[in-house]
């Protein structure tokens, strides 16, 4: 089986309503959806995104400049393929546009090497789990009102979720408590509550907020400080007892290995598109496994599926709908877990129908 052509469609998704956080302003994504065609039939899939789109065409041109040393080759040998397109990318470096493309192509090459070999990922790779913790992501944004924090706190709650992720960052910390504390007295004691401040503070503010924080016994708190900031990171986790969580804006293992050196988080949260890929993904999680930590996926729910029911220090998936209109087929949520799909490949395939509608 030999790889004909890398085709890409870009599309874009908009959100149900403008959203934001410390950090973002949001009202769309905009997705590159890249098929790797075989000579046998075989396409395997895979996406990456950008926020509001910006910037996705330069996305698209660095899949398509890395395509040919893909093309022509048998996605069996995935690993050769990407050490050879991570040796090329030198001279342009080895995190932003660079890796995601790498990443694009690789997931791809992956996901046609289950399907030719009917077996899901997970299992081919050793599966761990049948089902993987979860938690609801696309909502609670910091731009919410506390009334519209509640009502979809329960729209959660009502889908079958058992924990949910709240965005921190007010200018008043103040703000952040009551915010917080009206959720966990709306959702109760026993549902998972997640903290995120996307980058907004400096250590010691952090470590001044986890502290209030505490009696609402957070699952973890996210991204307490700028992610460049390994050092104040390491601070945070020193000070406080609650988990501390980061990691999606490193690149590739490396990033993730300079995390661990500096202690600068509890649990790791690899990207899929800047990790660079299911092997890179894997390769972390080994990394964090031998220092007794946890990973969680950060976006990317259909396609990390895959890795969760494979890593056995996997803690969880993170559950955003934003790109579910894409596929034919949709996470499966039970008991607020995730099923592992058994379907070959990743176990998603693009709605060529929704494709069609939402492309620019």
């Amino acid at each position: 089986m030999k790889i004909e052509s890398i085709q890409t469609t870009l599309v874009q998704l908009p959100l149900p309503k403008p959203i934001g956080t410390a950090i973002h302003q949001m009202d769309s994504t905009g997705l590159v959806l890249v098929e790797a065609r075989t000579d046998s039939g075989v396409v395997g899939q895979s996406h990456i995104f950008t926020l509001n789109g910006d910037r996705l065409r330069a996305f698209d041109e660095m899949v398509q400049g890395l395509s040919k040393y893909v093309v022509g080759k048998d996605p069996h040998y995935t690993n050769a393929i990407s050490s050879v397109i991570f040796a090329e990318l030198n001279p342009t470096g080895h995190k932003g546009v660079t890796v995601s493309a790498l990443s694009a192509l690789e997931q791809a090459c992956w996901d046609a090497v289950g399907k030719a070999g009917n077996i899901a990922l997970h299992k081919m790779w050793g599966a761990a789990r049948n089902e993987v913790d979860t938690y609801a992501s696309s909502g609670l944004w910091l731009s919410y009102t506390i009334d519209e924090l509640l009502a979809e706190a329960q729209v959660f709650l009502d889908s079958g979720f058992r924990a949910m992720k709240i965005r921190l960052g007010s200018e008043k910390m103040a703000t952040d408590i009551e915010r917080v504390r009206a959720v966990r007295e709306a959702i109760g004691p026993d549902i998972g509550l997640l903290g995120d401040a996307n980058q907004k503070f400096d250590p010691k503010t952090a470590i001044r907020l986890g502290h209030k924080l505490e009696e609402f016994d957070l699952t973890w708190f996210e991204e307490p400080v700028s992610a460049f900031d390994l050092k104040g990171h390491a601070r945070v986790v020193t000070a406080l007892d609650v988990p501390i969580a980061s990691g999606e804006t490193e690149y590739t293992m490396m990033g993730m290995a300079a995390m661990l050196e500096a202690g600068a988080a509890d649990v790791l949260m690899p990207d899929l598109q800047r990790i660079g890929g299911y092997a890179e993904f894997r390769k972390s999680a080994a990394l964090a496994e031998a220092q007794h930590i946890a990973v969680s996926s950060h976006f990317f729910t259909e396609a990390s599926l895959c890795l969760a029911g494979s890593i056995p220090n996997f803690m969880s998936v993170e559950h955003v709908d934003w790109f579910s209109p894409l596929f034919n087929e949709s996470p499966e949520l039970e008991n607020g877990k995730l099923k592992i799909p058994d379907r070959p490949g990743h176990g998603f395939t693009f709605d060529q129908s929704a494709i069609e509608r939402f492309a620019i």
